[in-house]
């Protein structure tokens, strides 16, 4: 009975002519809810801003996605924008910023854009893994730090930065620490083929104004061995870097990690202004990515004389009909002997 009068009160009042003219003025068709596109309130465009009011800068520090860079001095945070999320931006980026750039407390910029590098060092997990992982960019020389002992200097992982640094295209610099402890001749002798610019260093002996030479006016990245002293060396020609030290495991001669991150110190100098790169300390340096060839090119000399070797030639010592054997049956250039001992243990190294 309730149902009935109920649909019948409904009929009269839609059939209404006053209460149907009265319901046309409260709605019509713009008082319709469209759902709006659950992403963006306006389509999405491939075309991107030109950015043309960004200011450059250099990355100096990387940290949990935050990017310190240096804009006039001035070191800013910054976040890096959607479209670069599958780039990666390292120490030694020139990069474009835009945004905040006071570097007030707080503050946070946005970086835009990366110019072109000119190097890039990497390093791979192994040799077999051809996925490379970039350390730093844009450094022209290769600082590798190693202890005359404690702990024991390698070979081999020296060799592998030097294949890294003639790969890039990076200069290489040799410094030995600790050499107030231990005599490092014996181990230099390995690399008395190469003309590699090296330094000794003690505790009380740090040759400062010969280091301060060598990287005024350059950009360079310092590599090294958990625990030779890569860290001490950056507070010592930065004061200010304030880079924490460890110290080395006397039961199994190891180093502790005691740098976490790469970050890069301005070294103003008598000699000009220069860029250094610290870099956490490493056991390991893949060479998965590197061609064999281009280290071959950082021997000019051998490079020449190799030119008449057998197609697919390896230059490695039991390679047959090598042309780079002849430099060993003639025995008169000991200079040159050592160069190809030192290449051929380049490669070895790599295989």
């Amino acid at each position: 009975m309730v149902k009935a009068c109920g649909a019948k009160i409904l009929m009269s009042w839609w059939n209404s002519d006053s209460d149907e003219s009265s319901l046309g003025e409260q709605y019509d068709e713009s008082d319709i809810r469209i759902r709006p596109n659950p992403k963006a309130n306006k389509p999405r465009t491939k075309t991107r801003p030109d950015h043309a009011d960004a200011v450059q800068g250099m990355v100096t520090g990387v940290d949990r996605g935050r990017y310190t860079v240096l804009i006039n001095e001035i070191s800013v945070t910054c976040s890096r924008a959607r479209e670069l999320s599958k780039n990666a931006i390292v120490v030694g980026d020139i990069v474009n910023v835009v945004g905040d750039v006071t570097g007030s407390p707080g503050s946070l910029a946005r970086i835009v854009r990366v110019e072109p590098r000119k190097t890039v060092l990497r390093r791979s997990a192994d040799d077999t893994d051809e996925v490379e992982r970039v350390i730093v960019a844009n450094a022209d020389q290769l600082l590798i730090v190693i202890a005359a002992a404690n702990p024991e200097p390698r070979v081999r992982l020296v060799d592998r930065y030097l294949v890294a640094a003639f790969d890039a295209g990076i200069t290489p610099l040799l410094v030995v620490t600790k050499c107030d402890t231990h005599d490092p001749s014996e181990f230099l002798s390995n690399f008395s083929g190469l003309n590699i610019p090296i330094f000794r260093s003690g505790t009380d002996q740090v040759p400062i104004e010969d280091l301060q030479k060598a990287l005024a006016g350059h950009t360079t990245v310092a590599v090294g061995h958990s625990g030779v002293g890569k860290s001490t060396l950056v507070n010592v020609l930065v004061p200010d870097a304030k880079r924490a030290t460890g110290h080395v495991n006397e039961v199994t001669g190891r180093g502790r990690h005691t740098s976490s991150s790469s970050i890069c110190f301005k070294l103003d100098t008598p000699f000009g202004i220069g860029w250094i790169i610290d870099t956490p300390g490493v056991r390991s340096f893949g060479l998965g990515h590197v061609n064999t060839a281009n280290v071959l090119g950082a021997f000019p000399d051998l490079q020449e004389i190799a030119q008449n070797c057998p197609r697919g030639c390896s230059h490695s010592a039991d390679s047959p009909d090598c042309d780079l054997d002849s430099v060993l049956r003639d025995g008169t250039n000991p200079a040159q002997i050592g160069r190809l001992d030192s290449f051929r243990r380049l490669v070895i190294s790599m295989s």
